[in-house]
Parts: structure tokens; C-alpha cells; sequence
């Protein structure tokens, strides 16, 4: 099959804002003019087809078909065909496409061209194209039973016929794999009104993917997809003032095709899919694009975020062709970004044009991979007062920053690493440190603190400093005993706030192993009373013992006790927890996210304060 020789397709005016703000070197628009020898290929084993449209008013919407691969196949040059079952009901592109506007009828035909974009897509080998052009044919048909009682309905097939104008390869990243397989959709409609319903946001909290489509004119139409880890959607508004959301734009191609078209036509059509039951939701709206320090404030941790303003919704019941079986998660998946209006007081980004920097002036191991950093501030009023019990956020950009990589699959992690990390501050504000130090007590675990735990501290490393944030704080009622548990070094919070507590009315249960006893050793010798309230829980004695290993073990338990805490060579159970008596109603917890989930589980009828470490 022979191919015309074409030059590259021009970036549009849009596109070229993009990558002026964004300030992207010059580069050619990868884009070809024709469906590729290679995207042919990915079209014919690709199970699923994410197809976007514009309606009669001009607004963009998207949805997704197949559920197997080869139900879309190259016909001829540049010429595609589909033939998959559909919703004809509540579809919205379908509905566009191919069903009369005369009322209740749901089956018909379409000749007129029409714009159209794709985003043929293989979740199960993170492998996608994008395509876009015009429609050239298209049809309904009713397949078995005349309705979907009938035990001989088969569903609505739809066939369909493009032309496609543009396509391009585009990478893996983002991309969370899933299984799909093929099945009859059975279309009810869950809602159609704003604001959205429970069930549709309970939808966009659990999904880890969505697929977009904008246009900049007919010539410039595109779907491509948008994932994450479960949650990278965030609600900002959703009542009837209005309805929005907020996605991260991550590390990409930089080609900024689908920023290109917002940024010059900001309607956009996203369709986001439930795998497991087969609800869909799909959406149109108006979108924002947030750069820079608005996004940071917006979506802390974000350089670019979207806003999508909610103008209609449908919430379809069992509306897809396929279900889907998660698979593995994308490497290149950062944690999820929390909007600065979900946490409660200040962030800890700072937004300000200001500097100031932490400048490390101390450090001390505590045990060989639990080290405690002491740190000076420059400008201590830029900088703010902060409180028992929050963080502080250091960025490491400067020192640890690689520059842009489109893909880098010995570090994935690293291409949206803005290397901003949060620390709670574990000495006190009313200690003996001057007013402008602060210490932090971490554990050596990735490239940052690796970083600072083999710095000399004589070489004066500053580090810029973005703010304060937090609001963990043991709240104590007079006469009651306050539970705290403590997993590991998760007792930073609790430690800034130890001179401020009655320690004789804490009850605290400490779960670590044992190689972490010296960060107990050195707690108990810096607040001697808070051993006479502890309950230890250690893991790990018997096995390091077996192996012959950390033999100051057992002389570092024994002396644990002369200051009053009781030592268990064991993990923390729910007995141990659910079996106490006489506390306050309200537990503290400041552990990592294993233990958390068992002691909300085993404390499920009772008050829970917590830290999640999930800044």
C-alpha cells in the first residue's frame, strides 16, 4: 500500500500559546496527514476505540466502544471501519452519529460528513493512536429480540465508516492496564441533572482514567486519554451554584495538543468509565487551564492543571460493551494530588516570589536509617511561625533535579517528581532551639533523604524552603485518659507536641521493630515521663535473634524498662487495642497506612483523629 508524502502538519495558534507559556523548545508536530502503516496495526489490535464528536450546538462529547480486538479494522487508504455494539438509547456520540432526531427512534443511518476524533487504545499493553478526520457512512441495527427483555436480543450493532485526516503514536505513560472483554450493553439512565449525584461522584473518586475530547475547528479536532492513580480527579465545586473538577496535567510528550485546542476553543466532552460494573459517565463542559503558581495554589504540587466546568451530565447504568479486570498500575503514576480546598488550613506551598531557605545545621543518627535533622531558617517572618504538629515542606530541585525526559523507565516516578518533600517538624516550638531552628526526624528510604543523610553538614546545604502546613493536634479533656498510637517513626507529630501534653493522662501504644529501638531510646532520654505511659510493641526481636543479628536487641529492652514502659515482643493486635478500658473517646493515630486501616477497622465505633502522611 502506497502512502502520499507529506511534511509535517503545522502546530495551530493555539498549540503555539501552549508551548510559548510552557516554554517548550521548538519542534515539528509529529502528526501525520493519513492513517500510518503503525497505526493501522494498533487500530486492528486494539479492543477498545475512545470515538469523539461534536453536536449540533457545537459541543464536544465522548464515548468509549469495543470490548475485543478487531472490531475496527483498516478498509482502504486512510479509510477505517467500526462494526461493535453500542448504547443507541443514551450515547450521546452515537446519538450524534447515527440516530433520527425523531423521538423514540433510536435505530437509523448517517451520510452526512461529520468531525470526528478517536483514540484507538489497548489498556492491556499500554499502546495507543490517535486518529482524527470525518465521518464517511454509518448505520444501526437492531440484532436478535426487538427489546432488551427479549432473551433473543443480541443489543444494537453500529457500523461505521471514517476517513481518517491525522493520526500519531502516543507513549504509554499514565496508561493503568486492564483486561477487557466484550458484552450486550443494557442502558438505563441513572441521572441526567446537576449537580452530579452521588453515584457520579463516588464514580469520579474511584476512577484512574478518563478519555477528552476538544477541537479547534473541524481540522483540528482530538480524543486522548488522561490517567492517573485512583483518585487524580478532584471535586472542587458540585452543587447548584455549579459543578467542577480538577485534573493534574502530568509530565508528557509536550506537545500540548489537547491544552492547544482548550486553550483556543475551552469546550471539551470526556466520557469516564467504570470497568467492574459498567456504568459510564459521560460529560460536557468549559474547561480552565491553570498555570504555574495559580496551579500550585489550585493543585498543590501541580504546575498545570485543568478545571472542567460541568454544563450537562449523563450517569448511564451498564451502558458499555465491555467490562474490564484491573491490571497493573502505571509505573510513571505520582501519588494523588489533593486540592489546597480539601485540606484544612495552609498548605504547605507557598505561592510567594519570596525565597527563603532551611540551611541544615546538625545532624544525628539515631539508628543506621532513622537520622534527626536540624535546620535554621533565612528569613524566619518570609518563612512563618510554625505549630506543634505540622510540616514543612523542602524542595530539592536545585539539587537533585535531572531536567526533562519525555520517558524514563529506570525512574519513572521521577518525571512528575516536582522533588518537594514534607516532613513533620519534630522539635517543639517552646524547646530549647532558637526560635528560627527547626528539627526533623525522617527515615532513609528514597533519593532525597538519601541525599540528606549523607551530606556534611559543614558544607552548608540550604534548601528552598515552600512553608508550613498541617493541622494535627491532641486535643486533651481535663481528668480523661488520651489514647494515642504511634506506628514507627509515625510518633513524629506527637513529638513536637510532647512538652505541651500532661503525660500522666496519655495512654500511648507504640507498634516498631526492633530496629528501630533507638529512635525509642532517645525519646524516652529526651522526655523521661512518656515511658511510664507507653505500651511497645515490638516486632522483629525473635527473627533478628534467629539470625544472629542486632545483638544490643535485648539489652536495649531491658533498658527501655527502667522507664516504665511495657514491652511486648510482638505486632499490635486488635485485642490490644478494643480490649482497653477507661480512655477517652477520641484516639489519636499517627501511623502509616497499613496500620491505620486495621486501627480504624478495630476503633470503627469510636472517634478517630488522624495523621495520613499523605501531604
Amino acid at each position: 500500500m502506497a502512502f502520499p508524502y507529506s511534511t509535517s502538519v503545522p502546530w495551530h495558534e493555539g498549540e503555539d500559546l501552549m508551548h510559548s507559556e510552557l516554554h517548550v523548545p521548538q519542534q515539528e508536530n509529529p502528526t501525520y496527514p493519513f492513517l500510518t502503516p503503525n497505526a493501522a496495526r494498533l487500530l486492528l489490535d486494539a479492543p477498545l476505540l475512545a470515538l469523539g464528536t461534536l453536536d449540533h450546538i457545537g459541543r464536544p462529547w465522548t464515548t468509549l466502544l469495543g470490548g475485543a480486538a478487531g472490531f475496527a479494522r483498516p478498509l482502504d487508504q486512510s479509510i477505517i471501519g467500526i462494526r461493535t455494539l453500542v448504547d443507541p438509547k443514551y450515547d450521546p456520540v452515537i446519538s450524534c452519529l447515527l440516530c433520527s432526531r425523531d423521538e423514540g427512534n433510536s435505530v437509523g443511518s448517517e451520510t452526512e460528513s461529520r468531525p470526528f476524533s478517536a483514540l484507538s487504545i489497548d489498556l492491556a499493553t499500554r499502546s495507543r493512536v490517535k486518529l482524527a478526520g470525518q465521518t464517511v457512512a454509518g448505520a444501526l441495527e437492531k440484532l436478535g429480540g426487538v427489546d432488551m427483555k427479549d432473551e433473543n436480543n443480541e443489543g444494537t450493532e453500529a457500523q461505521m465508516v471514517f476517513k481518517v485526516e491525522r493520526s500519531l503514536g502516543n507513549c504509554p505513560k499514565y496508561l493503568n492496564k486492564k483486561q477487557t472483554t466484550p458484552t450486550v450493553p443494557d442502558p438505563a439512565m441513572l441521572s441526567n441533572t446537576l449537580p452530579l449525584t452521588e453515584e457520579a461522584t463516588a464514580l469520579l473518586a474511584i476512577a484512574d482514567l478518563f478519555f477528552i475530547t476538544s477541537s479547534c475547528g473541524e481540522l483540528s479536532m482530538g480524543t486522548n486519554h488522561r490517567g492517573g492513580p485512583p483518585g487524580f480527579v478532584r471535586i472542587l465545586q458540585n452543587d447548584r451554584s455549579g459543578t467542577t473538577f480538577v485534573y493534574p496535567e502530568y509530565s508528557g510528550n509536550r506537545l500540548y495538543q489537547t491544552l492547544g485546542n482548550l486553550r483556543m476553543n475551552p469546550k471539551a466532552g470526556i466520557v469516564i468509565p467504570d470497568f467492574a460494573s459498567r456504568t459510564v459517565l459521560y460529560i460536557t463542559g468549559t474547561t480552565d487551564i491553570v498555570i504555574g503558581k495559580a496551579a500550585a495554589a489550585l493543585l498543590p504540587r501541580s504546575s498545570v492543571a485543568v478545571q472542567v466546568h460541568v454544563q450537562e451530565a449523563r450517569l448511564v447504568r451498564n451502558g458499555l460493551a465491555f467490562k474490564g479486570q484491573p491490571g497493573e498500575p502505571s509505573p510513571y503514576n505520582p501519588p494523588v494530588r489533593f486540592l489546597a480546598a480539601e485540606r484544612a488550613g495552609t498548605d504547605a506551598q507557598t505561592v510567594d516570589d519570596r525565597l527563603t531557605y532551611a540551611r541544615l545545621v546538625e545532624r544525628e543518627l539515631l539508628t543506621p536509617s532513622i537520622g534527626r535533622f536540624r535546620f535554621s531558617v533565612t528569613d524566619r517572618e518570609l518563612a512563618g511561625r510554625w505549630k506543634p504538629g505540622q510540616y514543612v515542606a523542602l524542595a530539592f530541585e536545585d539539587d537533585l533535579g535531572a531536567g526533562y525526559s519525555h520517558m524514563r523507565d529506570d525512574d519513572p516516578l521521577s518525571l512528575n517528581d516536582d522533588l518537594i518533600r514534607t516532613f513533620t517538624v519534630s522539635s517543639s516550638v517552646h524547646g530549647k532551639l532558637p526560635k528560627d531552628e527547626f528539627e526533623i526526624t525522617v527515615r532513609n528510604v528514597g533519593k532525597v533523604t538519601n541525599f540528606l543523610f549523607h551530606q556534611n553538614v559543614r558544607a552548608g546545604l540550604e534548601i528552598s524552603l515552600k512553608g508550613f502546613g498541617g493541622t494535627f493536634a491532641v486535643e486533651q479533656r481535663d481528668g480523661e485518659m488520651t489514647p494515642i498510637v504511634a506506628g514507627g517513626i509515625g510518633i513524629t507529630p506527637l513529638l513536637a507536641q510532647i512538652p505541651d501534653l500532661d503525660l500522666q493522662h496519655i495512654k500511648l501504644f507504640w507498634s516498631l521493630n526492633v530496629k528501630d529501638i533507638g529512635l525509642v531510646m532517645d525519646t524516652f532520654e529526651r522526655f523521661p515521663q512518656l515511658g511510664g505511659s507507653t505500651l511497645l510493641y515490638v516486632s522483629g526481636a525473635a527473627d533478628a535473634a534467629v539470625r544472629g543479628q542486632d545483638v544490643q536487641t535485648t539489652p536495649s529492652l531491658g533498658a527501655l524498662e527502667q522507664y516504665g514502659a511495657q514491652t511486648f515482643r510482638r505486632r499490635m493486635v486488635g485485642s490490644d487495642i478494643q480490649g482497653q478500658r477507661g480512655l477517652s473517646a477520641t484516639w489519636y493515630i499517627c501511623a502509616g497506612q497499613a496500620l491505620r486501616q486495621d486501627l480504624l477497622t478495630w476503633l470503627s465505633d469510636r472517634h478517630v483523629v488522624f495523621e495520613d502522611f499523605n501531604y
